[in-house]
């Protein structure tokens, strides 16, 4: 019951605080709201590159054509060396006459003109559709299946993939170092305000102390004031990502500026969103005050 008490009346105190120091409260509030509207910038742009890069990996397909005069023994042998590659998500084997049946299917001009072939004059090649497991390693992928014996060549756009797989990744990495950078930065902002507000009231402190308060009695109420300040400045970047990023993707049409790059449906994506927002303003507060508690007044 003591304890339930001591939390009760710390966060009065910490919701009076916020109240007393509105100037010094207002102030870490707009830090922690610009530099999460940031965040939510950084985390709508990294999780679409995730999901462009899923789509990728799950649409990419290595084609590898076997040689012309490879034997049905040699197709069983090729067929089982791609199945112990460690890369390999999946395959689908397709025979030169299914190839055929298929154009012939597709076009008139298709099945006039190889409507004319005999089965053992199909100059068309038998082939493998691989797809991978991590995209990243495609291109060693493609490598060892071209190291194989009757392998006439290997097609995957490498010219292209090589390039956007590079390209995305580097916009991956760069967005995880923003959001942890400003994650710090408003960490430091936060306490060095909160700490501010510890300096005015050093005075009460120094009595809390003569009396006999305990350090986790005195340090409690900075802890939910912190806490409230995180999650009141996480409240615009919430209204501003959700609703700009509905906004966007109808205005967009779910694409970006391509129907190659789809972007990540709203829902629940920013209702996740707002989740991670409030999440991470409550505990950029909460370490910014216990920050400031423990450095500032040494207890």
């Amino acid at each position: 019951m003591k304890v339930i008490r001591i939390i009760r009346r710390s966060m009065r105190d910490s919701l009076k605080s916020v109240f007393r120091n509105i100037t010094l409260s207002m102030a870490s509030i707009v830090c922690t709201t610009i530099t999460l509207i940031l965040v939510a910038i950084a985390i709508i742009v990294l999780s679409n590159v995730n999901n462009f890069a899923k789509e990728l990996e799950s649409n990419l397909t290595i084609v590898v054509f076997v040689n012309k005069d490879a034997t049905q023994e040699n197709i069983n042998t090729i067929e089982n060396n791609i199945k112990v590659m460690s890369n390999i998500e999946s395959y689908t084997y397709i025979s030169k006459d299914d190839i055929k049946a298929e154009m012939m299917n597709e076009s008139d001009i298709f099945n006039e003109i190889m409507g004319s072939w005999d089965a053992d004059k199909n100059p068309l090649q038998d082939e493998f559709n691989i797809k991978v497991k991590d995209v990243t390693k495609l291109s060693d992928t493609a490598n060892e299946l071209k190291q194989m014996e009757n392998i006439s060549f290997v097609k995957y756009g490498e010219a292209i993939v090589d390039k956007v797989v590079k390209t995305f990744g580097y916009v991956e990495k760069g967005s995880i170092a923003v959001v942890i950078a400003l994650v710090f930065v408003t960490v430091f902002l936060v306490s060095n305000t909160i700490r501010l507000t510890i300096f005015s009231r050093r005075s009460e402190i120094e009595i809390m102390r003569l009396v006999g308060t305990s350090n986790f009695a005195i340090k409690l109420p900075f802890f939910f004031e912190g806490l409230i300040i995180g999650v009141l400045g996480s409240l615009i970047p919430i209204i501003l990502a959700v609703y700009g990023y509905i906004v966007g993707y109808n205005e967009l049409g779910g694409h970006f500026y391509t129907n190659v790059v789809t972007l990540i449906k709203p829902m629940p994506f920013v209702f996740y969103l707002a989740i991670f927002l409030v999440a991470i303003g409550a505990i950029v507060g909460m370490l910014g005050s216990t920050r400031s508690v423990r450095k500032y007044l040494k207890i």
